[in-house]
């Protein structure tokens, strides 16, 4: 046999698992993987990011099994964690659009509706635009860094052709979830507090004055005052998520 195809069949299987996870995890990746890129582009970056790690990783690679479907399941375990650690991070980056889905919500712009294949159907324009800003900010502030460091770490937290751990994966993946909503509501907080006392202040008004169209009198205002006040604090709630990402970003398996 030829002397190269000898050692490219030798590298095979190693370049299948490394590039199946992170293949999986590139899909879902903040900044990295959004589905508005080009998908060559996100397929060039998963073949790039893989050759790079096969050779550090070879060292680690599990005996190759004699059975295709042996090889098939260690295959799909990485596709599930890569999926998983794609799917933790894509939650602090949805961390920021659902902020906006809250204030929008409260300012009263939440009729104004945009298709989102992220936040769903039913998503709000200031929602959208929040979304569009997260991979700016990522690719900008080089957050992205953190997430390649996390995922070349993983591989020596879960070897390859070592199935993710179900208990621990589960309190990552639930935790993930809390930190991200928590986060959300802690950047909106402002617009739902005012906003809650705004919507008293209205239902007393109405109360006294009940012959009054209370919504046509107060939503100009509402809006009004909802605008102003992200004018004022928009750059600190991007400040404040880009903050937030990056603690996040340091403590996921494997960055350390």
């Amino acid at each position: 046999m030829n002397p190269a195809l000898a050692a490219l069949l030798d590298w095979a299987p190693a370049f299948t698992l490394v590039l199946a996870r992170v293949g999986a995890a590139m899909a879902l990746l903040p900044g990295l993987g959004e589905t508005v890129a080009p998908a060559i582009v996100r397929i060039g970056l998963a073949l790039s990011i893989t050759i790079l790690l096969t050779p550090e990783l070879q060292p680690m690679m599990p005996p190759i099994p004699a059975a295709g479907l042996s090889m098939g399941l260690m295959v799909v375990g990485e596709v599930i964690t890569g999926l998983w650690f794609g799917w933790i991070t894509r939650m602090i980056g949805l961390a920021l659009p659902l902020c906006a889905q809250f204030i929008g919500f409260m300012v009263g712009l939440s009729s104004v509706l945009q298709p989102d294949p992220e936040l769903g159907a039913q998503s709000g324009a200031l929602g959208k635009l929040y979304e569009m800003a997260v991979p700016v900010l990522i690719l900008v502030s080089g957050l992205y860094r953190l997430l390649l460091t996390a995922l070349n770490g993983l591989f020596q937290l879960i070897p390859p052709g070592h199935m993710l751990p179900v208990a621990d994966s589960a309190e990552v993946a639930i935790r993930a979830v809390g930190t991200a909503f928590n986060l959300a509501l802690q950047l909106a907080s402002p617009f739902v507090v005012i906003g809650v006392v705004w919507q008293l202040a209205m239902g007393l008004v109405g109360r006294i004055v009940a012959r009054m169209q209370i919504y046509f009198v107060s939503m100009p205002g509402q809006i009004l005052a909802g605008l102003t006040l992200l004018m004022l604090t928009g750059s600190a709630i991007i400040l404040a998520w880009l903050d937030g990402a990056q603690t996040y970003f340091i403590a996921l398996p494997g960055s350390g």
